[in-house]
This record gives structure tokens, C-alpha cells and sequence, in this order.
């Protein structure tokens, strides 16, 4: 396999400041920016910070910033760019720097806990629970998620405004938002909450939190644009509002009923 000598540089630091250091690193054809990493880690500088898992596009942990984009490190591959191309590596930069490339992600885990859980309703007279295929399928991309927090990490509304996040959950948690919301079988209306404690109408949909998806979940177009239009109809359809004021229940389009 052929070789050559990447010029790699890499953030060295911690929560009280850093600067980035170069590290040319030898790589072979094939490798990915995880590998130049892992070899710098063994020849350079054994002290590196850099948290990783499968290193298969699958655990989310080796998110980063190639050269000022959001990316797993792991799916980054050195054939995207020139040979004699500076890589630069650095932290994600809407979370706050633990050491080196690690950053603090507990945001999210914060997020997560306000969000109700699944409830589903009482199980048929035979002890099951039932539902249509086509609902099974429409919520299938929505678990494809695998938390690394990309999306968190590029959106805007974050990462150019650190005080939004205590009233932002994030595109992350819209997407568990329209999940439940979606699925026939919950009894949770949690689309207040949405625009509510979780912000949803702090998002202007430029779909960043999109193109950074390595799973292609379309978080924009089918998860956060239907969320918001489902929170308009419940509070400003004039059917439901007079429903709900003179105690009607009404049934939404996925057939599912709320009070």
C-alpha cells in the first residue's frame, strides 16, 4: 500500500485554553482521519484525548470538526482530500472542551430527560398491540440515530448563542419529538412541550443539522417541518380550538385521538 506524509494538526488543550499543534503523521491508502489520529496517539503524543468506540460509523463517539465541519472521524476518509492538503482537528464547538478533541456532551442528556417517555395505550382484549405497516416504516429513519450529536453541534441557534440552551432541546430531540409524535400507538401529546420548554420555534430550518447527518436522517424535511406544522394545527386550527372548548375530542390525521 502506498504512503505518504500527511500534515495533520490537532487542538491540544483543555476547558481553560489550547492551541493547535502540528503533527505530521506518515498514512497509508485506505486509512481515515481516525487512523492518523490513533497513529499520532502512538508515536507523537501518548497523551492525546480523543474518545472513540466501534470505529464502524455506528457508536457516534469520535465526533469532531475536519477542517471546520462537524464529522465522525471514523467515516472521514483521507481520499476526500489532496495529499498535500493541511487536515486540521479540532473539538465540536457548541460543547464545552474536556481535554483535547473530548468534549463535554451532557447537554444533550439533560435534554433527553425532559423529554415524556413512550406510553402506549392498554393492550387489545388478546394481550396484543397493534399497528399498520406503513406506521412502522414512517418512524423506521427516525431510529437510525445514533447520538452523535452532530446535529446538536452544528445548529446555530446553539453554537452562536450558548444562552438559547437552556430553552432549546435541539434537532436531536425534535427528532424523538416527531417520533412519539407520530406513532400510533402513544398516548402523549407532547406537542406543547415542543414549542414550549423545548423551543421549536426557536429553529428557522436552514437544515445544517441535515447535511451533517452521517446516518442521512432527513431531520428537516420529515421530522422537525411536520412537528411544526402539527403544533400549528393543534393551537391554531379553529376546528380543534372549538373543539377543545366546548369538549369535543377530536382525531388528528394519523388517526390517533386527543382530548
Amino acid at each position: 500500500m502506498s504512503g505518504y506524509l500527511l500534515k495533520l494538526r490537532i487542538w491540544r488543550g483543555d476547558k481553560d485554553g489550547g492551541e493547535i499543534k502540528d503533527y505530521p503523521v506518515e498514512v497509508s491508502e485506505g486509512e481515515v482521519v481516525l487512523d492518523a489520529i490513533h497513529r499520532v496517539q502512538g508515536t507523537q503524543a501518548g497523551d492525546l484525548a480523543v474518545r472513540w468506540n466501534c470505529k464502524a460509523g455506528k457508536c457516534g463517539s469520535c465526533s469532531a470538526e475536519v477542517n471546520g465541519r462537524p464529522r465522525l472521524m471514523c467515516m472521514c476518509r483521507l481520499s476526500d482530500f489532496e495529499e498535500d492538503e493541511v487536515i486540521t482537528v479540532t473539538p465540536m464547538r457548541s460543547f464545552p472542551v474536556i481535554r483535547d478533541l473530548v468534549t463535554d456532551v451532557s447537554f444533550n442528556y439533560e435534554k433527553a430527560k425532559e423529554l415524556p417517555a413512550f406510553a402506549p395505550p392498554e393492550r387489545d382484549a388478546d394481550g396484543k398491540r397493534r399497528m399498520a405497516q406503513i406506521d412502522v416504516e414512517r418512524g423506521q429513519e427516525f431510529r437510525k440515530c445514533i447520538e452523535c450529536f452532530l446535529c446538536q453541534n452544528t445548529c446555530h441557534v446553539v453554537r452562536d448563542h450558548e444562552d438559547n440552551k437552556p430553552a432549546f432541546a435541539g434537532p436531536r430531540f425534535f427528532l424523538r419529538y416527531a417520533e412519539l409524535d407520530m406513532h400510533p400507538l402513544d398516548t402523549h401529546d407532547r406537542r406543547e412541550l415542543a414549542q414550549g420548554a423545548a423551543g421549536l420555534g426557536m429553529c428557522n430550518i436552514t437544515k445544517c443539522c441535515t447535511e451533517v447527518c452521517p446516518e442521512g436522517i432527513k431531520i428537516t424535511d420529515n421530522a422537525i417541518i411536520p412537528l411544526k406544522e402539527r403544533v400549528v394545527d393543534r393551537k391554531y386550527d379553529p376546528l380543534v380550538w372549538l373543539g377543545n372548548k366546548i369538549g369535543l375530542r377530536n382525531k388528528d390525521y394519523d388517526g390517533r385521538t386527543d382530548s
